[in-house]
């Protein structure tokens, strides 16, 4: 975490850089806010990942010496079999067509989003994969 870290840092200089180079150069307000904001951000995020990297164990990408495999490790558990993010997807399909068709739409995209957003909340709580 410490190199991400410091990339995040020199990331955030070299944005602070152009951010004054633009404003000055350009004297485009909404552009040069942009660029400054995108500066916060990576202050930010350079900042977490450099105060949590002094409070977690080294990791393999600290090391120099390590391989790829030194990383491995279980990353998670992913649903392989679910539905409802196609049920989430058409929802928010209907809820995006309804800024160009009519704000009316948005009624039948709720019911589509409400089941799917439920269903894959507690898509583990009941059913065959409830012991999962």
């Amino acid at each position: 975490m410490k190199i991400q870290g410091r990339m995040f840092i020199w990331l955030s200089v070299f944005i602070l850089i152009m951010a004054i180079v633009y404003g000055v150069w350009s004297k485009e307000p909404a552009g040069t806010t942009a660029l400054f904001l995108a500066f916060g951000l990576s202050v930010m995020i350079g900042f977490y990942l450099g105060f949590t990297a002094r409070r977690v164990d080294a990791g393999a990408q600290d090391d120099k010496e390590a391989d790829v495999a030194d990383d491995a490790g279980e990353l998670g558990f992913f649903s392989p079999h679910s539905w409802q993010p196609l049920m989430l997807g058409f929802g928010g399909a209907i809820a995006f067509l309804s800024i160009a068709i009519g704000w009316w739409l948005i009624y039948f995209s709720a019911p589509f989003i409400v089941v799917g957003l439920f269903g894959w909340v507690f898509e583990y709580y009941h059913g065959e994969n409830r012991t999962q």
